[in-house]
C-alpha cells in the first residue's frame, strides 16, 4: 500500500475553546443543586459493553476519577444488551444514585429510566453517545463527532494519493474503488460520523475520482449494527463478491471504527489481499484499539481517529463533581447536539488522526500507550 505522510492539522490534543455564544462557566452558581449533602453521593456510571477495548478505558477511568473525588460508584456494563442498561440504570435509581453517566447503547431506549431520574432530581451526562428523545437529560459530553467523519475521509483521501500531505489535490488521481461502512443506526454518533464524511468524499465521487464500485452510498446500506466486526466482515465478503469478482480491486475502504476495521480486512485477506501483487486497500478507523494500532504499524490499517477517553472521563467527572457542589457545569457547543426533544448543552474536544507517521508522538509520547502496549 502506497502511504504518504498524513497531515494532521494544528488542532492541539486534548483542548477545547468556548464559544462566545455558550452559556455557562465552571464556578457558577446552579441555584438548583445542593452541594451540603452531596459528600461521598453515590454516582452511577452505565457503559454499554466491554466487547470493545475503548468502554473498559472509559468506565475504568471515570470510575478512578470519581473515586479521587470521594464519591461512591455503581459502574455497570450491559453487554450491549438494551434491557440489561435499562435495568442497571433503574437499580441506580433505586440505590441512590444523586447524578447518572450514561454511555447508551441505543439513545432512545432510556426514556423511562430518564423520567424516573428526573422525578428523583437526579441529573444526567450523556457520554459520547447522545441520549435521544428525552428532555431530561442535563448535559453530554463527546467529541466533535462531525469532524470525526471529516478527518477519517480526509485520510482516505491522503492514503489515496488524491490528496497531498498538505491537504491539496494531487489531480493524478481517478476512476478508484472505494466502499463505504457505516457505524451502527441506534448510535446517534454513526450519522454525525457518516455525514462528516461524506460532505468530504462527495465532490471527489461526483467527479469520477472516486467510485463506490457496490453503488451502496446511503448511511442505511453502509450501517453496521451495533458496530459488529462479524457483521462488517460479511457485508465486505458479499461485496468483494458481488461487486470485484471481474477482476478490479477495492482501492480505499471508509470504515468508522477499529473493530469494523478489523472485520473488513480478515475479509479482504480472506480474498487475497495483502500481497505485495494485490495489497490492501487504505482502510480507515476510529478509537486507536491497540489491535488497529498494531495493524497500522503493520502496514495493514491505513489510519485511525485517536479520541483521548481520559478526557472524557475527566470533563464528566468534573460536570458531575460541579453539579454536586452547586457550580454550572462548563460546556462549548449549545447548538449542535439536538437529541429530538432538546439541544443539549455540550463539552466538545477535538479529534487526532493517528498514522504509522505520527503514532508514537501521539500515543506513546502521550502516554496513552507503553511501547510494551504496542508489541
Amino acid at each position: 500500500m502506497k502511504t504518504k505522510k498524513f497531515f494532521v492539522g494544528a488542532a492541539a490534543i486534548g483542548l477545547a475553546f468556548s464559544l462566545a455564544a455558550c452559556s455557562g462557566g465552571r464556578g457558577a452558581t446552579n441555584t438548583d443543586a445542593g452541594s451540603g449533602d452531596n459528600k461521598g453521593a453515590l454516582i452511577g456510571v452505565a457503559m454499554p459493553t466491554k466487547v470493545s477495548e475503548r468502554w473498559i478505558k472509559d468506565g475504568n477511568a471515570v470510575k478512578s476519577d470519581l473515586e479521587k473525588k470521594g464519591y461512591k460508584v455503581d459502574l455497570e456494563y450491559a453487554d450491549n444488551k438494551i434491557p440489561t442498561q435499562a435495568q442497571q440504570v433503574s437499580n441506580m435509581i433505586t440505590k441512590g444514585a444523586k447524578v447518572l453517566i450514561v454511555a447508551s447503547i441505543d439513545g432512545g431506549s432510556l426514556s423511562d429510566q430518564l423520567d424516573s431520574a428526573a422525578k428523583a432530581g437526579i441529573k444526567v451526562i450523556s457520554y459520547d453517545r447522545l441520549l435521544t428523545g428525552s428532555k431530561n437529560v442535563d448535559y453530554y459530553v463527546s467529541f466533535d463527532n462531525y469532524k470525526v467523519g471529516v478527518d477519517q475521509a480526509t485520510s482516505l483521501l491522503t492514503g489515496l494519493g488524491v490528496l497531498d500531505a498538505d491537504g491539496k489535490k494531487t489531480g493524478d488521481k481517478k476512476g478508484l474503488n472505494i466502499e463505504l461502512f457505516a457505524g451502527s443506526p441506534d448510535d446517534n454518533n454513526a450519522t454525525f460520523f457518516f455525514n462528516g464524511a461524506m460532505a468530504t468524499l462527495k465532490p471527489y465521487i461526483a467527479d469520477g475520482t472516486l467510485v463506490v464500485g457496490s453503488g451502496q452510498t446511503g448511511f442505511t446500506q453502509a450501517a453496521t449494527l451495533q458496530w459488529d466486526p462479524a457483521t462488517a466482515k460479511a457485508r465486505m465478503q458479499n461485496l468483494i463478491a458481488k461487486s470485484y469478482s471481474g477482476g478490479k480491486n477495492v482501492d480505499g475502504i471508509l470504515s468508522p471504527y477499529d473493530g469494523i476495521s478489523i472485520g473488513i480486512i480478515s475479509a479482504l485477506q480472506g480474498a487475497g489481499y495483502g500481497t505485495s501483487s494485490k495489497p490492501l486497500p487504505v482502510i480507515t478507523g476510529q478509537d486507536a484499539e491497540a489491535a488497529s494500532v498494531k495493524s497500522i504499524i503493520a502496514g495493514e490499517q491505513y489510519s485511525t481517529i485517536y479520541k483521548d477517553t481520559r478526557q472524557l472521563a475527566t470533563e464528566s467527572v468534573t460536570m458531575a463533581d460541579d453539579l454536586l457542589n452547586g457550580k454550572t457545569p462548563e460546556v462549548n457547543d449549545t447548538k449542535s447536539y439536538d437529541n429530538k426533544v432538546k439541544v443539549v448543552p455540550t463539552y466538545l474536544f477535538q479529534p487526532t488522526v493517528v498514522t504509522k507517521d505520527n503514532y508514537q508522538k501521539v500515543l506513546i509520547d502521550s502516554g496513552y500507550y507503553t511501547e510494551a502496549d504496542l508489541k
